[in-house]
């Protein structure tokens, strides 16, 4: 039976840079994972160049950017290991970085580099096992024994790294919430996050036309409103302002989208119609919006016709269905695209700055598999960077 200072469950953006910083600590770790491939989610993200953190992350805006029963909960491994200091780390290791947007930090180069950044670090001084299924992790008097489709392996600490449901083709299972109930830790409900929305069938009826346009947009979900692109797709909305949105969204809630944010189309409509208002309504739409979404708008609104036809009311009726257009998606794509998993490990089971388990010494849970999930835009991988960090310290 072999024995180890930590073993960490999960090869991915958590558990190889929890891995990697504790070996730099001079401890001895290994990474189980069922995978065959380290890092998968870290290499395909951000089209292979992997938004690896956000710039604007700050202290004070961070409870914004988390949903947790505690948003303040991430506060302290967030401000102990910054966007920052992730900077800093690639920095170091000469990997080139560009801003794309809102703070958002993609690698010029392909996301790889950084996955062989951490296994470099981890190979100086530690080891990782691929292929290697979990079955039971137990607790005895001499710390935890791993049991695996390897053997047994006992460590004084354990950091279960697992992730969390989305995207099981890679390989994401539920094993990190398990071993959670195992040693008496409350989940909260879990569900797919940044996810696109998919509409019923009469809803789609109207927008299939439309599969393929993206445009700026504002989606409002009561008092919660988030501006970004929207794509229409053939079974439903996606983009960043509905990815963003899907992590509040449950099912039966509705959605007001204007899809011409910062504009008047009422008044827009007004002055075309004060220069040519003999072109059907339709045409008139045209000129400011997509011509399949004017035509969607202009059925919607029952009206008809020559734009000179219509009032001011009329206008606005108008105006309203693109400006205020009210939806009713049906559900999501599920796990199956979800970019993260919203719920987790509940916060209140762990130490804030450890991430340790209150009940279980020893036992620590970082990244995806607790109840923290972040925007769109670098939030979760930072979160995954500094969950790890601060489990390392105590390792």
């Amino acid at each position: 039976m072999t024995q180890y200072d930590a073993i960490i469950l999960g090869a991915g953006a958590a558990g190889l840079f929890c891995a990697a910083e504790a070996t730099r600590r001079g401890r001895r770790v290994i990474v189980l994972d069922h995978a065959q491939r380290p890092g998968e989610k870290i290499r395909i993200s951000g089209g292979g160049r992997c938004n690896f953190t956000n710039r604007e992350l700050t202290r004070q805006n961070a409870p914004e950017q988390f949903l947790s029963e505690n948003p303040r909960f991430a506060l302290s491994a967030l401000s102990r290991f910054t966007p920052a200091d992730m900077i800093a780390r690639v920095d170091a290791a000469g990997i080139a970085w560009h801003e794309k947007h809102r703070g958002q930090l993609f690698f010029d180069g392909k996301a790889w580099q950084l996955v062989d950044l951490l296994l470099a670090d981890l190979r100086a001084g530690g080891e990782i096992g691929l292929g290697c299924s979990i079955e039971t992790v137990r607790q005895g008097a001499q710390g935890f024994e791993v049991v695996t489709s390897d053997g047994i392996l006992r460590a004084a600490r354990v950091v279960v790294a697992t992730g969390g449901k989305s995207i099981p083709k890679l390989g994401a299972t539920g094993l990190g919430y398990r071993i959670a109930e195992s040693f008496g830790l409350r989940l909260t409900e879990t569900r797919p996050g940044l996810v696109p929305l998919t509409f019923a069938e009469q809803d789609l009826a109207r927008t299939a036309p439309l599969a393929g346009i993206g445009l700026p947009a504002r989606v409002s979900l009561g008092k919660r409103s988030l501006e970004e692109d929207l794509l229409f797709t053939h079974r439903g909305l996606s983009g960043p302002a509905i990815l963003q949105i899907s992590s509040y969204w449950r099912e039966g809630d509705a959605l007001t989208i204007d899809l011409a944010p910062g504009r008047d189309i009422a008044a827009e409509l007004a002055a075309i119609r004060a220069e040519t208002g003999r072109i059907a309504l339709h045409t008139a739409l045209g000129r400011l919006l997509p011509d399949k979404l004017a035509a969607l708008a202009v059925a919607q609104s029952g009206l008809s016709g020559r734009l000179a036809d219509h009032g001011n009311r009329a206008l606005a009726q108008l105006a309203a269905q693109v400006q205020a257009w009210q939806v009713r998606p049906v559900g999501s794509e599920g796990y199956r695209t979800a970019e993260v998993t919203v719920g987790g490990v509940a916060t209140e089971a762990l130490e804030a700055k450890t991430l340790e388990a209150k009940q279980v010494p020893g036992l620590h849970f970082i990244g995806e598999v607790v109840d923290v999930t972040g925007w769109l835009g670098g939030y979760n991988f930072q979160w995954a960077w500094s969950s790890a960090w601060a489990a390392a310290q105590v390792l």
